[in-house]
């Protein structure tokens, strides 16, 4: 049995069809089920936990439905405290996306780091290249390629701002080629979700959360690492301009207190989404 799963604005349909074979389109005279968002999480876990298929499509014009080109994958990205994993946790609730978390703290080299950037650079981007790769490498097997939709509080891609920024120009020249050679045919987002800050709420965020290793962050390392992100965010846009690039503006936004900022923010999501090629028509 195959549960096909039908998006059209802020409606679901649910069609159960049996002994299903390879198909591009399908008339939408099936017998389906009307349900609303919060519905369709609750049965869309219960269908995850049961290992039962589910298979996305969206509706195109002319009444006919097509199997979405990409799975959804969204990419929240941006400086050192300004809040990626919270929003990507409530990206992750709303949806009902499996949530893929960065490692950090297991860094052994992250402490090192902020004491001796110099000295501790190589060692601690190569483990996060390392690391990453592995994590997108098992996100694509395991999630995207059989059909679920993924939201990560990090893009691989961000590991060429930190290593322009603290390598040295020998270092980074080999730490570049090797970073082609594991990403040339990882997954790229359909859409890129830009957090940024100033450097006073960055320093706040940092202070409040607490993370022992990140006490020795310098402001100024922090500030150009703002300018980099800014720069980089540009580039990507221009790089690719077939995917959505939300900016918002942390200064601005309360998305764990604020109903309605999170609210606005899960909008852009959603519409990013339709005008995209995962739900393309």
């Amino acid at each position: 049995m195959s549960i096909i799963i039908i998006g059209k604005f802020k409606f679901i349909y649910i069609a159960v069809l049996h002994n299903l074979t390879p198909f591009t389109y399908f008339e939408t005279n099936l017998i389906m089920l009307k349900l609303n968002l919060s519905i369709f999480r609750t049965i869309r876990q219960f269908l995850i936990e049961k290992d039962i298929d589910i298979v996305w499509y969206v509706f195109l014009k002319g009444g006919k439905v097509k199997q979405m080109d990409k799975i959804p994958f969204i990419a929240v990205e941006g400086p050192i405290g300004v809040g990626k994993t919270s929003l990507s946790k409530k990206i992750n609730e709303h949806f009902n996306f499996h949530l893929l978390k960065e490692i950090v703290e297991e860094n052994p080299f992250l402490g090192k780091f902020y004491d001796d950037i110099d000295e501790w650079s190589f060692q601690t981007e190569m483990f996060f290249l390392c690391n990453r790769y592995k994590q997108l490498e098992d996100i694509n097997e395991k999630f995207l390629k059989v059909g679920k939709p993924v939201v990560s509080d990090y893009h691989i891609s961000k590991n060429m701002i930190f290593a322009k920024r603290t390598l040295k120009d020998s270092q980074f020249q080999k730490y570049s080629e090797i970073f082609d050679i594991l990403t040339a045919d990882m997954p790229m987002p359909n859409v890129m979700v830009y957090l940024h800050a100033s450097l006073d709420t960055l320093l706040e965020r940092i202070e409040k959360r607490g993370r022992e290793i990140e006490q020795n962050i310098q402001a100024s390392y922090l500030q150009q690492l703002s300018d980099d992100y800014e720069a980089f965010m540009n580039e990507f846009e221009e790089k690719y301009p077939n995917i959505p690039l939300i900016r918002l503006n942390g200064d601005d936004l309360d998305f764990v207190q604020n109903e309605n900022d999170l609210t606005n923010i899960l909008t852009l999501i959603e519409k990013s989404l339709r005008e995209t090629e995962v739900f393309s028509s």
